[in-house]
């Protein structure tokens, strides 16, 4: 199941003119990418895992009638290859990020952003430790963080704290915010 941020904020997914697709970063399984497919949006889907690409892949050939294969494409990388600059030269109306943190990346996404282009990004807090994994620090957000990470854009939404997860079967410790790209 997609994240609920999508159902709220598509609106703004849609409003944008630009040809240029969305990114799915870290997709995993692909379920915000796909969500956004299915509603015609352009998605890169992107992860290291080739067996989740082909998972992606696979899904959009079963349910052909639900989505327009020609809208997506997809790119296995590794995001956290030493010294790389994987979104250098790259530029997306929006980057979607969830339940994936790699601080080194956080200024290549806002820079491959177009101007008026959103960041719509979801994971863990430091609080996630104490309920379940992740426990490692290196992945976990600090509390105010993701906001100033986005502080010079403007945040449309911000909540951190302690939530039902969307699959509604465990509480989970986040920080969401989807931000706008200044012009």
């Amino acid at each position: 199941m997609h994240s609920s941020l999508l159902n709220q904020y598509l609106p703004e997914l849609k409003d944008q003119t630009s040809p240029l697709p969305i990114l799915d970063l870290a997709c995993g399984n692909g379920r915000n990418g796909l969500f956004c497919l299915e509603k015609n949006l352009m998605v890169t889907f992107a992860d290291i895992n080739e067996e989740s690409l082909g998972y992606v892949k696979q899904t959009i050939s079963r349910d052909a009638d639900k989505y327009q294969s020609t809208l997506a494409t997809f790119w296995r990388v590794d995001f956290e290859q030493a010294f790389s600059q994987p979104l250098a030269e790259k530029s997306y109306r929006a980057v979607m990020v969830f339940r994936y943190l790699h601080r080194p990346l956080i200024e290549q996404i806002k820079a491959a952003v177009i101007p008026n282009g959103l960041v719509i990004y979801e994971t863990f807090t430091l609080g996630q430790a104490e309920l379940g994994r992740p426990k490692n620090p290196n992945f976990l957000l600090k509390v105010g963080e993701l906001a100033e990470h986005f502080s010079d854009w403007k945040i449309i939404h911000y909540f951190e704290g302690t939530t039902v997860s969307d699959t509604g079967n465990h509480h989970q410790a986040i920080a969401q915010v989807v931000a706008r790209k200044p012009l």
